[in-house]
């Protein structure tokens, strides 16, 4: 917190450091550091320090004056926090406009809902994915946390109003009656979320919802209702030193939930987000004593610093990142040095020149001497600083305007072409290497793909059995597997591993990760292809099950400029010449990114490229799926439609693949008969679980075939962005 103006708040050093502690989490999340899967955990503790300061500050106004003075208390808040903001919307904007027109359309709409603060609902109404990134990520993803705050600040000081109308002393020791009901309004936040919170869905309502959200601030505004900043800089030296203990340890935890508590973790949902505002709280608590030791250990010069010019940094961090990241594939140590380092130059900047100047009255002054003409003579320098802020303002005008062309997506120009405009190797890449180790079960990474001789009547005639030539397979998908890999939709008998083995499969490796597509990856994974790469380089040799398309799908759409043919012909060329069977797509949406009109694209993209692969196939799913067979988000299945898929696949590549070499045509169907038999499973042969809310991931990494399978939560259906 920087020294306040205006006010009788105390400076409390430990504070700031307290925040840069915070923000360079955040920082670490969004460079994909994978010692900090967490790091999004930075953004509650600003919560709770920021419901700590705002309830103190406004309990010390009605304390000392007998009114919250709410008037004033906004403008403040307003003259803090929008310039900067304001200035930061700008310059994205115009960069944007220049640089990255394809993000402008999109972009649009999230400068209005982050003007007006409005950033976290504005996603949640459209039914947007903070966790699942469907597309590149936007440069303005960030400003949820900013709206859920500002929420807060309008609507907390009515509350606190109508409470100490009721007391009927203004003194300390009647304001901390306030901590009850205070405390009461956070469980029943925490309980709303509990309730929200499915693992079968995604978490962004939960995740970005201000009233789900609500309880770290509400945590903090009862911390400041019993040890308010006054009485914490009386304590004596002894108390200091009693509060250092479970501060020291509410560090702790925060660190340990960085370092271990993924974004996808049930854990968060279900009360980590509550456990996370208690350590913060007992950190405060100890940093708001002068004479403590958390405050001589976070008060440091260095964290201070960054403390004080953190909201600056939380402001240009992210767009910083985005804008200067490659469209896929992980961000180097380097460039992630050089992004920090631009980020914090950039918020320094804006702390000396916008919003340091403001907080002591630069506008007011600035006013006043417009109004009396009394315009103090302007150099050169100011001028050239005025005229390039007028023409930064004009271009991001421009662009928000509509009066700048957006292009149109390279995948959907394709696509209207019938696919025919790029080679199947266009825009192919090298190999380089797995980002990490690629998760999958299996008995070993040597085994080879070998054709048995036996003859086996054709497919459909009496007496079939489908096998398949393949002794080893590698299976790679993303949520729409989920149900596939996991005990907690199929019994052991009908995961897809085991389904493989009855149709002759030795050995059996199974990489899922819900949103995955081919060519981008979200945080603390790798996409597809880098899995294939992966697997590759362990030694695997044998065919491939590519269950992938639907997020791609909707990557293009959005506008990503890896076309369809080219993540095939990614994926093909990761296989290196072994068989490939890829399981087309189906969706029951009408609109958005997910919708039936845009999976029909992918599945003539796979339907073409088969044509120029001889080594490639196409098992029709779309045909067999079945309405009852999906859950509410038109994308996922009932266990009941993860038994069908499972036995259907596996019996698909035995028609693709058959064993004794007969040939198959590109596109793999299954005989009525065999199909018919798949679309009535036995109703014992699915689990309890049957019943759960979908085809998501779990929180935990989920054990396939002895190895566990990293699975974050399923996309929402119309999810148009990634975090």
């Amino acid at each position: 917190m920087p020294k306040p103006v205006g006010s009788d708040q105390r400076y409390m050093p430990g504070l700031d450091g307290l925040r840069a502690l915070a923000v360079l989490t955040v920082i670490a999340f969004h460079e994909q550091f994978r010692w900090a899967p967490g790091g999004l955990l930075g953004v509650g503790v600003f919560f709770t320090l920021s419901g700590y300061l705002i309830t103190d500050l406004l309990l010390s106004s009605w304390l000392g004056t007998g009114s919250l003075h709410l008037a004033d208390f906004w403008r403040r808040r307003a003259r803090r926090l929008l310039p900067a903001l304001f200035v930061l919307l700008i310059v994205v904007t115009a960069w944007v406009t220049i640089a990255d027109r394809a993000r402008l359309s999109s972009l649009r709409g999230a400068v209005g809902a982050a003007a007006t603060y409005w950033s976290n609902w504005y996603v949640i109404i459209k039914g947007q994915s903070y966790f699942s990134r469907f597309a590149p990520p936007q440069p303005l993803d960030h400003l949820w946390s900013l709206a859920v705050e500002e929420q807060f600040y309008l609507i907390w000081p009515w509350l606190l109003l109508l409470g100490v109308i009721v007391l009927r002393h203004r003194t300390m020791a009647a304001v901390r009656w306030l901590a009850l009901p205070t405390l009461v309004l956070a469980a029943g936040s925490a309980v709303l979320a509990v309730a929200l919170y499915h693992p079968g869905y995604d978490p962004t309502r939960v995740y970005e919802g201000t009233d789900t959200r609500a309880g770290g601030l509400l945590i903090g505004a009862a911390l400041a209702m019993v040890w308010s900043s006054s009485r914490a800089g009386q304590a004596r030296k002894l108390t200091a030193r009693i509060l250092d203990v479970p501060a020291f340890a509410g560090l702790v935890v925060i660190l340990l939930m960085v370092w271990r508590v993924g974004q996808y973790s049930s854990f968060l949902y279900r009360g980590g987000f509550v456990l996370l505002s208690v350590a913060t709280a007992a950190a405060l608590a100890a940093a708001a004593c002068p004479d403590s030791w958390t405050t001589k250990v976070l008060g440091v010069p260095p964290l201070r610093w960054l403390g004080v010019r953190s909201y600056g940094i939380y402001l240009w961090h992210y767009p910083v990142i985005v804008l200067t990241s490659p469209a896929n594939g992980p961000i180097g140590l380097p460039r992630a040095a050089g992004q920090i380092a631009v980020s914090i130059i950039l918020a320094a900047l804006s702390w000396r020149y916008v919003e340091e100047p403001i907080r002591h009255g630069a506008l007011e002054r600035a006013w006043r001497q417009l109004r009396t003409r009394k315009l103090t003579k302007v150099n050169r320098f100011g001028l050239a600083g005025a005229f390039g802020a007028a023409s930064v303002m004009a271009v991001a005008g421009a662009g928000l305007a509509g009066a700048v062309r957006v292009p149109a997506t390279a995948g959907n120009a394709a696509e209207l072409a019938g696919g025919s405009g790029l080679s199947a190797s266009s825009n192919s890449v090298s190999s380089t290497g797995a980002k990490g180790a690629a998760a999958g079960s299996g008995h070993g990474a040597t085994a080879k793909s070998r054709r048995h001789a036996a003859s086996v009547p054709a497919p459909g005639q009496p007496g079939w059995v489908p096998k398949t030539s393949c002794t080893a397979v590698a299976h790679i998908g993303d949520s729409t597997s989920d149900g596939l890999v996991s005990t907690t939709y199929l019994p052991q008998k009908q995961l897809i591993p085991a389904q493989y083995q009855d149709v002759g499969v030795h050995t059996v490796y199974t990489n899922v990760v819900g949103a995955r597509s081919v060519a981008e990856t979200l945080p603390g994974t790798i996409n597809g292809y880098d899995a294939a790469v992966g697997l590759n380089h362990q030694g695997f040799r044998g065919c491939w099950v590519i269950a992938l398309g639907t997020n791609d799908t909707a990557d293009v759409a959005v506008g990503s400029n890896v076309t369809l043919p080219a993540r095939i012909s990614r994926m093909m060329a990761a296989a290196r010449g072994e068989p490939v069977m890829w399981v087309n797509v189906i969706s029951l949406l009408r609109s958005g990114p997910y919708a039936e009109t845009n999976m029909l694209k992918w599945n003539a993209a796979l339907a073409h490229a088969c044509t120029q692969y001889p080594n490639m196939r196409v098992f029709n799913w779309a045909a067999v799926a079945e309405r009852p067979w999906f859950i509410s988000d038109g994308i996922h299945y009932t266990s009941t439609g993860y038994a069908a898929r499972s036995k259907a696949i596996a019996t698909g590549l035995a028609a693709a693949f058959p064993a004794g070499g007969q040939r198959s045509r590109c596109l793999v169907s299954l005989p009525p008969s065999v199909a018919a038999g798949i679309a009535s499973p036995s109703p014992s042969a699915t689990p309890s679980a049957s019943t759960s809310p979908g085809a998501s991931t779990s929180p935990s990494a989920r054990a396939s075939g002895g190895a566990a399978a990293k699975s974050p939560s399923s996309p929402r259906p119309s999810a148009a962005r990634r975090p």
